[in-house]
């Protein structure tokens, strides 16, 4: 199985950027984790601050990976275009988020990203894309 997680903006600050909401750990070490805790899965990971860079990363790999685990963070809540994107392909995608959005500001409870998605998973810390990679193992 192969599966790719794509993370959007100020993710590559994770373990920075406000601990007490995401934590201390940065993703590229968690990423690690991930892989020595799912050896059957080939795993991927590409994070970028730049909204046409994710659209064009899920239309690169939308046709042939098998699963897309996608935290676009901001772009959630005010991107037409990655959620365009995430219904233009066929590979399924699980949206991600650290946080419980629905317990933050009001804008971020709405997302573009849902209605496209396979299913939505918040609110469980890293731990929730070792959610993620589990929806797709079954």
């Amino acid at each position: 199985m192969k599966i790719i997680i794509i993370n959007g903006p100020n993710l590559n600050l994770l373990g920075k950027r406000e601990p007490e909401v995401y934590g201390s750990t940065s993703f590229e070490d968690y990423f690690a984790t991930l892989q020595s805790k799912f050896p059957q899965v080939e795993l991927h990971y590409f994070q970028s601050n730049i909204e046409g860079e994710l659209i064009g990363k899920l239309q690169d790999v939308g046709f042939e990976y098998d699963g897309i685990i996608l935290n676009a963070a901001a772009y959630t809540h005010t991107s037409v275009g990655i959620g365009d994107a995430v219904k233009a392909i066929d590979t399924p995608v699980v949206e991600v988020h650290i946080s419980n959005t629905h317990q933050r500001e009001a804008y971020r409870h709405v997302s573009y990203i849902s209605p496209g998605a396979k299913g939505v998973i918040l609110g469980f810390g890293l731990q929730s894309y070792d959610l993620a990679i589990q929806s797709f193992l079954g």
